[in-house]
């Protein structure tokens, strides 16, 4: 089992555009990988994005996991070959349960899920972000502008904090606007975070993912939000989603790590620095099957 976290406690990052779309690459690019999705707020975006049919009242869900600590019977099969816990009305109830900050994961072992637990954290550094911290083998944390960077701070202090390794978690620039100036001539907002990031060396991941509207729509849609995958293709964002999926499943030690040289250069030309971005995170690899990945909307046939 692999556990990735996706955390910031700023709101309007992409949090749970990241953590869903993610998924549904991770399937994808590795159809034999079971992907398990849990959101740890009160929003029900996980559930409607990947609900076969709406959910009934009365419908076990994390809060029942959490209670038995296991969550193997609240998991269900969703769309796209993900699987997902029900979200649970509020989060209340659960943060009281959850003081320990290693409950989680003690909860996420006695599930005994063979693949990848994606966490979707609350903008918050309370409990339940706590747990996922302490859980996860990987701390995605989003950073679109000054205000996520500043907040990035303060949960890399607090892994210092809690005694854990600050190396666990990985930047990743979202809802990137190359149109946002910054203040030094000549340079662009994602230019300046990334030459801040390297001053204080935290790692980062190589693939970015642009601002797009349409992708904003696509998750706040009314009804079933819509994946990025299938409903966005043709854009920046369809491309650079199918690269961060390739660097994580590397980063996590499922994918091949000598794939990814022109992802990483393609990276390389608009971002500046990387030096303790993660080594060899990214990019195609060769045994999968390109025809059915090409239908799925991932794969582009090498020339």
């Amino acid at each position: 089992m692999r556990v990735l976290a996706i955390s910031s406690n700023k709101g309007g990052v992409g949090k749970t555009t990241v953590a869903a779309n993610l998924a549904i690459y991770l399937r994808a690019l590795r159809e034999d990988l079971p992907v398990l999705v849990v959101g740890l707020d009160d929003q029900n975006t996980i559930d409607r994005m990947f609900a076969l049919s709406p959910l009934e009242p009365g419908t076990e869900n994390l809060k029942h996991g959490w209670a038995r600590r296991s969550l193997a019977r609240v998991i269900q099969l969703g769309q796209y070959g993900v699987h997902f816990v029900p979200s649970p009305p509020d989060t209340a109830l659960l943060k009281g349960r959850a003081e320990d900050p290693r409950t989680l994961r003690r909860i996420l072992d006695r599930s005994e899920w063979e693949g990848v637990v994606i966490l979707d954290t609350k903008s918050d550094l309370e409990a339940l972000t706590a747990n996922a911290l302490f859980a996860a083998d990987r701390v995605i944390v989003p950073v679109a502008d000054r205000a996520s960077l500043v907040e990035a701070g303060k949960l890399f202090r607090m892994l210092e904090r809690a005694q854990l390794d600050p190396d666990k978690a990985r930047i990743l620039f979202t809802l990137v606007d190359r149109r946002s100036r910054g203040t030094l001539e000549g340079s662009d907002l994602l230019h300046l975070l990334a030459g801040e990031i390297e001053r204080r060396g935290w790692p980062r991941y190589h693939t970015f993912l642009a601002r797009s509207p349409r992708v904003e729509s696509l998750i706040s849609a009314r009804g079933r939000p819509q994946s990025i995958l299938h409903h966005a293709k043709g854009t920046a964002v369809h491309r650079q989603m199918r690269g961060l999926a390739e660097e994580v499943l590397v980063d996590l030690g499922l994918g091949d790590k000598g794939a990814g040289d022109g992802a990483r250069a393609a990276a390389a030309a608009v971002v500046p620095g990387g030096s303790r971005a993660p080594s060899a995170v990214g990019a195609r690899s060769d045994s999968v099957d390109w025809k059915a990945a090409l239908l799925r909307g991932v794969w582009r046939r090498p020339d």
